[in-house]
């Protein structure tokens, strides 16, 4: 019987990495993969990642402070055999509260 598994992770970069690795290295079927905001704050994640870091890229036109509030979180249908690997790789790429479901 599959369970949810979910963590929560401080950018947006983080939790896209996971998810790939979830679904390129596991075999996991995206569709089984959720990424959501914690809150109703903006869901670009709480630490400057990626495209957001300011030493990232030609910066003209684009907001020099980006709008980071609220963590991420990565929810998987994990089957039996599955669980080790999400958990894994949820600490892998900084997962913070991982929690289990039925």
């Amino acid at each position: 019987m599959p369970k949810t598994l979910a963590a929560e992770f401080e950018t947006r970069r983080e939790s896209e990495m996971t998810v790939e690795h979830l679904a390129q290295e596991h075999g996991i079927d995206p569709s089984a993969i959720s990424i959501v905001p914690v809150t109703a704050e903006n869901s670009a994640g709480t630490a400057v990642a990626g495209s957001d870091n300011e030493n990232a890229g030609d910066k003209a036109g684009t907001e020099p402070h980006p709008a980071l509030a609220g963590k991420l979180r990565v929810s998987v249908e994990a089957k039996d055999g599955m669980i080790e690997k999400v958990l894994s790789s949820f600490t892998a790429y900084g997962g913070q509260q991982v929690f289990t479901a039925p």
